[in-house]
């Protein structure tokens, strides 16, 4: 039986800072992460001793050397916030790790606070810069010059299950999925065969199959071994294949489709091989033909659009979700991506109110005939990275939303919430409310553990290798009657 899919994401955002000609991307990014103040979480650090990221899945260690900042560097370039989530420098970007949640509705909830959170730091910063600048902060993958920076997701699986099962189902359904989970993108980077528009903005990066890397020759599936969790029952996927997402229902069912067909991996319950004859081909092929017509060739000789390998993934997932219980969410996102899939294979353009990549093609189409203009303007770039743009008064995809014209999937209400409270059914809440009640007691945090500091006494640590435990339901009572950190330490172990 599959294990719930606890799942979160990992957004690096764009960052410059109009008008400054000796813009410096890093100190840009501290400023940036400082901005946002959280009562306590200037001083707590971010425990660098649980994290390994040279392990890979397949069953070894990738040599190299684990770089851990100094105590002065960690503190300015981490906070840990009191909704559960970690706000950092990440090399030249900033990145939000939104907190652990349990279905797809919430991903969307603390993804979007993660915008919200970001966005009112850019607008404190700015408030620093010499006068005449002003930061902008983009939520898309690539600057247009080169450089792409990722959206991650993360998911949580059996370690039973074998990562050679994993990689020979995830690569098809991964490659053929960006028809309904691609931002979007005028033109080509990375040497690809040139194009006036595509589907995904990550696409031309993919350069092999598997592989350890995120940021050269980067692979389709990443093998990054780092559970965050108890290493003998969990293992972390760590995708780095997706498009940082600005629509909602695109978010919600690139979460909810992917985390159905993980269950199913773990359950055996994918039975046909659709194993591509070239991934790394077919990935661009893909995104490179809005038409969604293109057909991309099977290991076993056969060709079919991306469209029809995905319809063949949805009917094993209806087969899959009618035997057993996913999750009460599981038969909504079950009907979006029949609705979706059917829409793309009719006329993709109906999807302008939900899906990014065709919301964005058809703002953009719009303009360019208004103006008499063709998809090689400079303006068509413009508007590709406005879209993306975090200031609510300028982001174009912001101004659909206030127009009514895209669908939502949640309420601004939540999204306010999620900027302060944890989700409330994982160990996210017990870090979020040991923040909020003992803040000037935490000495570190990681994802699954938090330390104190107790006055002369040594550094404390918690561990937390359950993701679904330290819930509300697990722990309220027990912190209710934790006045102190030093109480909570006493009671943990009573």
């Amino acid at each position: 039986m599959a294990i719930p899919k606890v799942m979160g994401t990992e957004i690096e955002y764009g960052i410059t800072v109009k008008n400054d000609r000796d813009f410096d991307p890093i100190s840009s990014c501290v400023l940036l992460v400082n901005a946002y103040r959280e009562e306590r979480a200037a001083t707590i650090l971010w425990d660098y001793d649980q994290e390994n990221p040279l392990a890979d899945a397949r069953g070894f260690q990738v040599d190299g050397e684990k770089y851990t900042p100094n105590q002065q560097e960690n503190i300015a370039r981490n906070k840990t916030l009191e909704n559960g989530a970690r706000y950092y420098v990440d090399h030249a970007h900033p990145e939000y790790s939104c907190p652990e949640v349990t279905n797809p509705h919430e991903l969307v909830v603390h993804e979007k606070a993660g915008e919200r959170i970001v966005e009112f730091s850019r607008r404190e910063a700015t408030t620093l810069l010499p006068e005449g600048t002003q930061m902008l902060i983009h939520k898309n993958n690539s600057d247009h010059k080169g450089n792409s920076y990722g959206s991650h997701e993360n998911y949580l699986m059996d370690r039973r299950t074998s990562f050679k099962q994993i990689v020979e189902h995830l690569m098809p359904f991964f490659v053929s999925r960006q028809v309904y989970t691609g931002s979007g993108k005028v033109g080509s980077e990375n040497r690809a065969h040139p194009c006036d528009y595509q589907i995904s903005q990550r696409a031309d990066f993919f350069e092999t199959e598997v592989a350890l890397d995120t940021m050269v020759k980067r692979p389709i599936i990443n093998t990054r071994d780092e559970p965050h969790a108890d290493r003998e029952k969990y293992r972390r996927l760590h995708v780095i294949v997706g498009d940082a997402n600005m629509s909602e229902y695109t978010i919600y069912l690139r979460q909810g489709a992917t985390a159905i067909i993980l269950a199913m991996i773990e359950d055996g319950a994918i039975d046909r091989d659709l194993s591509l004859r070239d991934p790394v081909r077919a990935i661009k092929e893909v995104s490179h033909d809005p038409t969604c017509t293109r057909a991309v060739e099977l290991a076993g000789g056969r060709s079919i659009t991306a469209v029809q390998m995905q319809l063949e993934f949805l009917e094993m997932a209806r087969r899959y979700c009618a035997s057993r219980e996913v999750g009460p969410w599981a038969a909504d996102i079950l009907e979006k991506w029949e609705t979706v899939l059917s829409a793309l294979e009719r006329a993709p353009l109906e999807l302008a109110d939900r899906i990014d990549w065709v919301i964005k093609q058809v703002m953009i189409e719009r303009f360019l005939e208004k103006k008499e203009l063709d998809w090689r303007s400079p303006r068509a770039q413009m508007l590709d990275l406005q879209y993306h743009d975090l200031r609510p008064d300028k982001g174009l995809y912001y101004l659909l939303e206030r127009q009514g014209q895209v669908e939502r999937i949640v309420t601004d209400q939540e999204i306010t919430t999620a900027i302060t409270e944890p989700p409330e059914d994982t160990r996210a809440y017990f870090r979020g409310q040991c923040l909020k009640r003992y803040g000037e007691e935490v000495f570190g945090v990681n994802w699954d553990s938090i330390s104190f500091g107790l006055g002369d006494d040594p550094i404390k640590r918690v561990l937390m290798a359950e993701p679904l435990k330290g819930s509300k339901q697990h722990v309220e009572e027990l912190l209710d009657r934790s006045t102190t950190a030093a109480e909570l330490v006493t009671n943990l172990r009573a």
